[in-house]
């Protein structure tokens, strides 16, 4: 009988293999589905959503008397 490193490398090559390349192709797959393509362009335009004018600051209209600086 062989050691339990050599069946452990034995196996490692041949199914780690098949399963790293069926993982891969799976990747590659769900990124590449039909329908997918807004999604990725919406994430893809995430930074010039607010290219036009910046985003509203929400935590400062909510509390303005928190955010006054500190030389007033």
């Amino acid at each position: 009988m062989e050691d339990t490193y050599t069946i452990l490398q034995i196996i490692a090559r041949s199914w780690g293999a098949l399963f790293m390349l069926v993982v891969f192709l799976g990747v590659i797959v769900f990124t590449l589905r039909p329908g997918s393509r807004k999604l990725h362009s919406d994430i893809a335009n995430i930074p010039f959503r607010h290219d036009d004018h910046p985003a509203p600051d929400v935590a400062a209209q909510a509390h303005p008397r928190q955010l006054k600086e500190a030389r007033q």
